[in-house]
């Protein structure tokens, strides 16, 4: 075996050839950096840190086990011994965790190895990966556009190859808007399944560990080696996770939720046209659509906005100069040292969401706030209990446009905001989201749509995605005539 061929394999594949002897887990891990993946990481810039010795040395030790060998790019908030974890901002420059998230530990574990760390927006809070202290990434499909955030270079890095698996963050929808804007799956598991222990806080009530892939058996087999109780985690669920190992089952009798309300304004023709196509590939592999009416964004993002950033606030007050990071020189008293430290240290958005968080916590309007947007999170619950009464998962836009153009909408906090409008939800009531591709829009540039079920619906989400996968399969290949599939071509 090549490596011409090792680093387009699933990760299901590669790791069976390690376990075969057919490669070594380095010649695996490799494939991707020495192929035509390093080529594109010079114009995506994917990677915020990447060690060679670190990436060989991981690679020797790791064990057979169901990941062996297996490329894993990890996004830049989850700590690792052997990476630095900055979450792309100039407060943590240089900061080298003395321990390793549990999905780390528990990736090692099974033979996974940690290839680099994942560019991302500042402290996960962005929709485009363009708040990184390290500069931007660009989506593999289009250098001009953006590939998606805060999880987009984990998203672009599987998208080119350079790992047929990411791990990412997920508060409002970090990991399915860029798997969708990158043309990849992107899992948001339900909330608790999969330990937070080790990712660094944004959103606590909000924020959940992700899985990227190529292909839906290698994400199922990745939630598999993730999901479970961590003593470490206070909101770990208890009890065994969800089985996935169905995701092939097929969707024959399935009902899916079909609430198109939702896209009557605001959303581009080509992102309805991707879920039109994506239904029609539902019912014809035996699901049934159910039409609902189903409008949880009316309230989403206001929620959404005051909730995160009042968690934000509080999270990130522990980044003060002393404790961690960056420490501003030759401050006169604890105060100055601590405003010049974050002024500097902080980038425009993080700035921006902790004044709006801590604003929102102030006395005299934190129940004005806070608590109203802690009633509306309720009522947006109840909305999606309501729903899968009727079907046992939605059919949904991941964000009502195609990727859009680096700096499109920076001087537009709004305009970036409403990017997750469709995504925010789920995390708002801790139910698992799943984004897949279909096929692309007319000018090239990837689809993706949603998929959102109740509580432990991992299963179900992926069955569906696996569904679209033979779908999507067939369609390109009775478009191109072509017995392969090619990863994308450059543009």
């Amino acid at each position: 075996m090549t490596a011409g061929e090792r680093w387009r394999l699933p990760a299901r594949a590669l790791a069976a050839a390690v376990r075969a002897g057919e490669c070594t887990a380095l010649e695996a891990v490799s494939a991707g950096w020495e192929g035509p993946a390093a080529i594109w990481e010079r114009d995506v810039h994917a990677i915020a840190h990447s060690d060679p010795e670190a990436r060989a040395a991981a690679a020797e030790a790791a064990p057979r086990g169901a990941l062996a060998g297996v490329p894993v790019v990890v996004k830049d908030n989850l700590c690792t011994r052997d990476y630095p974890t900055t979450c792309c901002s100039r407060i943590l420059a240089g900061y080298q965790p003395p321990y390793e998230a549990t999905v780390v530990r528990r990736l090692r574990e099974a033979g996974g190895v940690v290839t680099g760390k994942g560019n991302m927006d500042e402290f996960a809070m962005g929709s485009s990966t363009e708040f990184s202290c390290y500069g931007p990434t660009r989506n593999p499909h289009d250098l001009a556009r953006v590939p998606g955030g805060s999880s987009g270079g984990p998203a672009a890095a599987v998208a080119y190859g350079l790992a047929p698996l990411a791990l990412g963050s997920d508060t409002g929808g970090s990991v399915r808007q860029p798997a969708a804007f990158c043309g990849v799956l992107g899992l948001k598991p339900t909330y608790g399944r999969v330990s937070r222990y080790g990712l660094v806080a944004f959103g606590s009530s909000l924020d959940q560990v992700g899985i990227f892939g190529r292909d839906t058996g290698d994400v199922a087999s990745l939630y598999a080696v993730l999901a479970g109780p961590d003593p470490l985690d206070a909101t770990s669920r208890p009890g065994a996770p969800p089985d996935v190992s169905d995701w092939d089952a097929g969707v024959e009798g399935l009902r899916f939720g079909w609430p198109a309300g939702l896209w009557q304004e605001g959303v581009a023709p080509e992102v309805v046209a991707g879920l039109e196509e994506a239904a029609a590939w539902l019912e014809r592999a035996g699901a049934r659509r159910v039409a609902l009416d189903f409008l949880p964004g009316e309230y989403s993002v206001a929620t959404y906005y005051l909730v995160a950033t009042a968690e934000a606030s509080s999270n990130l007050a522990r980044f003060d100069g002393v404790r961690y990071g960056f420490r501003a020189p030759e401050s006169p008293d604890l105060r100055a040292l601590y405003t010049r430290s974050r002024s500097a240290g902080f980038g425009a958005e993080v700035q921006r969401r902790i004044l709006l968080g801590t604003y929102a916590l102030s006395a005299g309007y934190y129940d004005e706030y806070y608590l109203t947007a802690q009633r509306a999170r309720a009522r947006i619950r109840r909305e999606y209990e309501v729903a899968f009464s009727r079907c046992q998962l939605l059919l949904m836009p991941v964000a009502p446009t195609l990727p859009f153009r680096l700096g499109e909408k920076l001087d537009d906090p709004l305009a970036m905001y409403l990017s997750d409008i469709f995504t925010l939800g789920a995390n708002l009531a801790g139910i698992p989201g799943l984004s897949a591709p279909v096929s692309p829009g007319a000018a090239g540039l990837p689809r993706g749509v949603q998929l959102l079920g109740p509580d432990d619906g991992e299963g179900l989400l992926l069955r569906a995605a696996r569904a679209l996968e033979v779908c999507g399969d067939r369609a390109r290949l009775g478009r191109s005539h072509e017995a392969e599939f090619t990863w994308p071509t450059r543009r």
